[in-house]
């Protein structure tokens, strides 16, 4: 993950995800139509895993949310999906990296309704609500890394 934590600059937000699982697949993300890739290979995974319709909505929401920040405000990356256990819980983690500018202020950028002039605030925020577990590490100049988990409900 970006950052280094001695020097002040990076900033995690949530718990520690349980340990990486190898990635299922991954997308390069370089242009909105990578989003659509990116929203189709994540409703497919859900579907795969036996996600209810209502919590793939959820994470492909999350990932088209968090996909096209990727490419607007980190200036393009990659989004990876793992199927994860933690605890006897089955999951997919969605793993977004960009090596753009990072995010200079978290507060202001998780506060709800915030937005950086050119969106609707709903990104980060609208996809944290939405998913289980959120992981945000970012520091100016050194990239985004913005993990999140979904897991199946029993």
């Amino acid at each position: 993950m970006r950052g280094c934590p001695r020097s002040g600059t990076a900033r995690r937000v949530g718990p520690a995800p349980p340990e990486r699982a190898a990635p299922t697949e991954g997308v390069e993300l370089a242009r909105e139509h990578d989003v659509v890739a990116a929203r189709h290979l994540v409703r497919r995974v859900a579907v795969e895993a036996g996600y209810d319709l209502v919590t793939q909505t959820k994470l492909v929401t999350a990932a088209s949310e968090l996909a096209r920040n990727t490419v607007i405000h980190g200036g393009g990356g990659r989004m990876d999906v793992e199927r994860v256990e933690d605890d006897g819980r089955r999951g997919l983690r969605l793993v977004f990296t960009d090596d753009g500018p990072g995010i200079p202020d978290v507060d202001l950028a998780l506060t709800e309704g915030w937005s950086s002039g050119r969106g609707l605030g709903l990104g980060l925020t609208g996809s944290r609500r939405l998913v289980d577990r959120f992981d945000l590490r970012t520091g100016a100049g050194q990239g985004t890394t913005v993990t999140v988990t979904m897991w199946q409900r029993r």
